[in-house]
């Protein structure tokens, strides 16, 4: 596990678009189907991080909380399945279903969409807005593993809180940690 950050790519860059297998359904699905016209969270998790395991359930709280309010929400893993098991899609639906996830969750088994998006850890989280124009990424909040931060989602809710006033989002933005993506050799 290498601690890794978020690359933090441009502010105003477009979401690439996408056809992904949904792990629970087996159904193809497109970004355009799953977008939102208020806002779309794309987040890059996987099974086995413990950076993920810290803050799945805020994860799913502030899906939770947001989506009533025209906020989508998509979770996608790119992790090479062959060599972690654990993130293989069978396990993914397994965990989704388990822990009740209010999203679809996606297998990038190409890595192509991850490689798209930039990015580059698990969580990575990434908000676009109604154009689907990229307004947030980064942290979900300053928890870790390992220390007494409580786990919150305050920088992703107050991204989120600022679209659904219809105020912009402050671009002071924090990179997430997290274990690195566990991108296929050759």
């Amino acid at each position: 596990m290498a601690l890794t950050p978020s690359k933090m790519i441009p502010l105003g860059t477009t979401a690439p678009d996408f056809e992904l297998p949904d792990t629970v359904s087996g159904k193809p699905m497109r970004l355009g189907a799953l977008k939102s016209d208020r806002a779309t969270v794309i987040m890059f998790i996987c099974n086995h991080c413990p950076y993920v395991q810290h803050v799945r359930q805020q994860l799913i709280a502030v899906a939770r909380d947001y989506a009533p309010r025209g906020i989508a929400f998509v979770a996608i893993s790119a992790n090479d399945a062959e060599n972690y098991p654990d993130d293989a899609p069978e396990k993914m639906k397994m965990v989704a279903q388990e822990l009740g996830y209010p999203f679809p969750f996606l297998y990038d088994e190409s890595q192509e969409v991850a490689r798209a998006y930039g990015a580059a850890c698990t969580p990575d989280l990434f908000v676009f807005d109604e154009k689907l124009k990229l307004v947030y990424r980064g942290q979900l909040d300053d928890a870790r593993p390992g220390t007494d931060v409580p786990v919150t989602g305050r920088d992703l809710r107050e991204a989120l809180d600022a679209i659904v006033a219809g105020q912009p989002v402050s671009p002071e933005q924090k990179p997430s940690m997290g274990c690195n993506i566990k991108w296929k050799s050759g």
